[in-house]
C-alpha cells in the first residue's frame, strides 16, 4: 500500500485559511509565495516549517481563488543531483489548477534567474465531488482517441468560444457524430498543463499532443478554462448519452527534460526523489522515455503522487478510466520491469481505482521495454502487433494470412497466457502517433518536413503503401484504390475481437499530408476538418458500428475455441488446410461465425469474408438447411457470390 503520511499534500482549504504542505527531503527552506490576483506580482512570502520531509505553512483568511507557488533553498550541485535554486517560482507537484499554460524561455533553464514572471501560477481550489458510478465501457468496446483542441478548432456547429476545449466534446453536434459512429467511450489524449520542448519555440512551432507534462493534476487552461469543473461537466453530459470518458496519463516522464531543461516543479523541489538516476551517478538522469527523465514510479513519493493523481480526476470528474502512456515505466525499478510493482498492486486494491478502466501503452525504449501481454490482468494493453499485422496483410506481403487471423481473433498468441480466456487487446490499425489511417494508404514514405528536423524525426518503417501515386492526387482510379483500402482497414478493426481503438477523423479519411510525427503542428495539419470528411467512409464506419453492436461474436472478448463457435473456410466452401494457411499468395478466406442476433434475439451464423487480391474471388458457401448469404454491408442485400477485391465483407445466412 501507499506510504502513509496522514496529510494531504498540496494547499486545501479549511474553515479559517489555507493550508499548504509540500514534500522534500533535501530542501533546507521552501517558502511559500503568494501572489495578486493577476498572478504577477508577489504579495507576501511565507517561510514553511519543517517535520522531517514535509514543510508546512498556513495562512489565515486565504480562501479558493489565491495564487501561489513555490521557492525552494538548498545545495546547488547538478553532478549531484541537486538543483535548488530559490531564484525559480515552482509548481506545487499537487497543484490542481494553474492561472496560464506553460511557456518555454531559456530563462527556466539558467541558475540565478528569477522566473516568477514566466511560471504559471497554482490557483487554491475548494473540491466539488462529482457523481462516480461505475465505469461506462463494456468489454469489446470502441474506443474513439481525441486530440482535444484539435478535434473541435474547425468545427462549424460548435461555438467558436468554446472550439479547442473539453467544453467542445459536450455539444450535441458532437455527441450525434459519436453515437452514430458507435463510440462507446472517448479517450482524451493528455490535458493536463504541459511544456513546449525546447527545440520548438525557435521554429515557430508548438506541442499539440501535450505528452510533455509538468503539473499533473491541473488541467492545461487552454483545453480547460474552467478547470475541473469544465471536465466533470463534459464528462456528465458524455455520460447521460451512455459514452465514457479515458484520460490519457502521462506518468513516465515530466517536461522538466534533460540537464539543459527547465526547472519548474519536481526538479527543484526533490529531484533525486521524482526521477530515476544512473546508479552511483546522481547528476545523470536515466531516459528510458526518450524524453529526457523518467519517473521513479518505484518510490513511494511518487507512487502517491500518481495513485493522488488519478483519484483527483475520478472523484471531482467522474472519468470512467485512464491509459497510460509508456506504461512499462510505472512497472520499473533499478531491476526492471515488473508486472507485480507496488504501483499496480496499489492501484488494483485501491477503494476509488480499482474498478476503473486501466489501459496500458505496454512499452518504453528502456531495457526489457516492450512488455506486451505482460501486464497485470486489470489491464488492457494497446497491441502494436496487431497494427503491424494488419498493415503488412493488407500491403500484400507474402505469408501473412494466418497471423491476419490470429488477429482477428484477439492476438491468443500473446495474450492467451497462464489460461487466459479472453484477450486484453486494444486493436488499432492508426493512432496519433504515426500516419492517419488514409495517410497509411497513400503514402509509402514520412512527410515531417513541416517539424524542422529534415525529415529525420517520426517512424521510418510504417508498413504503409501510396496505391500507385505518393501524396495527393486527381487520378480517379488511385483514389479509388485509397478508398477500398481505407474501407477494408476500418472493417478490419470492427470485426476484431477485443476492444477497438479508432482516431478521430479516420472514420472520414483525415489527412496530415504524410506527416506521421505531427505532435508539433497545432495548425491545419492536425486539425480536423469536419467539412472534408468523406460521408462514404463515415457512412462505412456507422454501418460496421451497427454490425458490432448488434452481433456479440465481436464484442465478445472470449477467444475462440473451434468447438462451434467457428470455421475457417476457402472461398469455395471447402475447410482451410495447413496448405491453404502456408501458401504465400493466398489473399483470402473465410471466417464462419456462430453469433447472438441482437435485434432478432436468436443465434445465426455470420460469415466474414476476407480478400486482399486485386480481383474479386467467387464465394459459395455452404447452406445447411433452407437460406441463403445475404451481405449485411451492401445496401442491396442480394445473395453474395463473390468477395469484392480489396474487402471484407460480413454476411447473414437468412432461413
Amino acid at each position: 500500500m501507499p506510504e502513509a503520511i496522514g496529510t494531504t499534500l498540496g494547499a486545501s482549504t479549511v474553515e479559517d485559511g489555507a493550508a499548504f504542505i509540500v514534500r522534500s527531503r533535501d530542501a533546507s527552506r521552501i517558502d511559500l509565495c503568494l501572489f495578486d490576483e493577476e498572478g504577477r506580482q508577489e504579495i507576501r512570502r511565507v517561510p514553511m516549517r519543517r517535520k522531517g520531509d514535509l514543510h508546512h505553512a498556513f495562512v489565515p483568511g486565504l480562501g479558493a481563488g489565491a495564487r501561489y507557488g513555490l521557492r525552494a533553498e538548498g545545495v546547488y550541485a547538478p553532478d549531484h543531483g541537486l538543483w535548488f535554486d530559490p531564484s525559480k517560482l515552482l509548481v506545487d507537484p499537487y497543484a490542481r489548477e494553474l492561472d496560464r499554460p506553460f511557456v518555454h524561455d531559456a530563462r527556466l533553464t539558467r541558475f540565478g534567474e528569477d522566473t516568477a514572471d514566466l511560471v504559471p501560477k497554482a490557483v487554491l481550489t475548494v473540491d466539488r465531488l462529482a457523481d462516480v458510478k461505475a465505469p461506462l465501457l463494456a468489454p469489446g468496446a470502441v474506443i474513439y482517441e481525441v486530440a482535444v483542441r484539435a478535434f473541435s478548432m474547425l468545427h462549424p456547429e460548435v461555438p467558436p468560444e468554446i472550439r479547442g476545449t473539453i467544453a467542445a466534446l459536450a455539444h450535441p453536434a458532437v455527441i450525434a457524430h459519436l453515437k452514430r459512429i458507435g463510440v462507446d467511450a472517448v479517450e482524451l489524449m493528455p490535458i493536463v498543463a504541459w511544456i513546449d520542448e525546447r527545440h520548438l519555440p525557435p521554429l515557430g512551432l508548438h506541442n499539440s499532443w501535450g505528452y510533455n507534462p509538468v503539473a499533473l493534476m491541473a488541467l492545461d487552461p487552454r483545453l480547460a478554462p474552467g478547470g475541473v469543473k469544465e471536465l466533470a461537466s463534459t464528462v456528465a453530459a458524455l455520460h447521460a448519452e451512455g459514452i465514457g470518458v479515458i484520460l490519457d496519463l502521462v506518468f513516465n516522464h515530466s517536461g522538466e527534460s534533460d540537464r539543459q531543461g527547465a526547472t519548474l516543479s519536481m526538479r527543484g523541489l526533490d529531484n533525486l526523489t521524482y526521477y530515476r538516476h544512473v546508479a552511483d551517478r546522481p547528476g545523470e538522469l536515466v531516459n528510458d522515455t526518450g524524453c529526457g527523465n523518467t519517473m521513479a514510479c518505484d518510490h513511494p513519493v511518487v507512487r502517491r503522487l500518481i495513485l493522488d493523481s488519478m483519484r483527483h480526476f475520478v472523484v471531482n470528474a467522474g472519468v470512467d478510466g485512464f491509459r497510460f502512456d509508456l506504461a512499462s515505466i510505472l512497472g520499473r525499478s533499478a531491476h526492471g520491469f515488473d508486472p507485480k510493482a507496488a504501483l499496480f498492486e496499489e492501484i488494483h486494491v485501491d477503494p476509488v481505482l480499482s474498478d476503473r478502466v486501466l489501459i496500458a501503452e505496454p512499452w518504453d525504449i528502456g531495457p526489457g521495454g516492450y512488455q506486451l501481454g505482460n501486464f497485470p490482468p486489470d489491464f488492457l494493453e494497446w497491441n502494436d502487433r496487431f497494427r503491424d499485422d494488419v498493415r503488412l496483410f493488407w500491403r500484400g506481403d507474402p505469408g501473412r494470412l494466418g497471423t491476419f487471423a490470429t488477429a482477428l481473433c484477439g492476438s491468443s498468441n500473446v495474450f492467451q497466457r497462464d489460461g487466459a480466456t479472453r484477450t486484453r487487446s486494444v486493436n488499432f490499425v492508426a493512432a496519433h502517433d504515426g500516419f492517419t489511417l488514409m495517410d497509411l494508404v497513400s503514402y509509402g514514405r514520412k512527410h515531417n518536413e513541416a517539424n524542422g528536423e529534415d525529415n529525420r524525426d517520426g517512424h521510418n518503417d510504417n508498413h504503409s503503401w501510396n496505391n500507385g501515386a505518393e501524396g495527393e492526387t486527381g487520378d480517379p482510379v488511385v483514389r479509388a484504390a485509397r478508398q477500398r483500402d481505407a474501407m477494408a482497414l476500418l472493417s478490419t478493426l470492427f470485426v476484431s475481437k477485443g476492444a477497438v481503438l479508432l482516431t478521430a477523423g479516420d472514420e472520414g479519411g483525415r489527412s496530415q499530408h504524410g506527416n506521421n510525427n505531427a505532435y508539433c503542428q497545432d495548425n491545419a495539419i492536425t486539425w480536423l476538418d469536419w467539412s472534408a470528411l468523406d460521408a462514404e467512409l463515415v457512412e462505412h464506419t456507422a454501418a460496421l458500428a451497427a454490425i458490432r453492436r448488434r452481433f456479440d461474436v465481436f464484442s465478445d472478448t472470449a477467444f475462440l475455441t473451434g468447438r462451434g463457435d467457428v470455421e475457417w473456410l476457402r472461398p469455395d466452401g471447402l475447410p482451410m488446410q495447413t496448405g491453404d494457411w502456408d501458401n504465400p499468395l493466398a489473399s483470402s478466406f473465410v471466417m464462419l461465425l456462430a453469433s447472438h442476433d441482437a435485434l432478432g434475439g436468436s443465434k445465426v451464423r455470420l460469415a466474414v469474408c476476407v480478400n486482399r487480391g486485386r480481383d474479386g474471388v467467387p464465394l459459395a458457401l455452404p447452406c445447411p438447411g433452407s437460406g441463403s448469404w445475404h451481405s449485411l454491408l451492401s445496401h442491396g442485400g442480394g445473395p453474395a457470390s463473390e468477395i469484392a477485391p480489396r474487402s471484407i465483407d460480413i454476411l447473414i445466412q437468412h432461413p
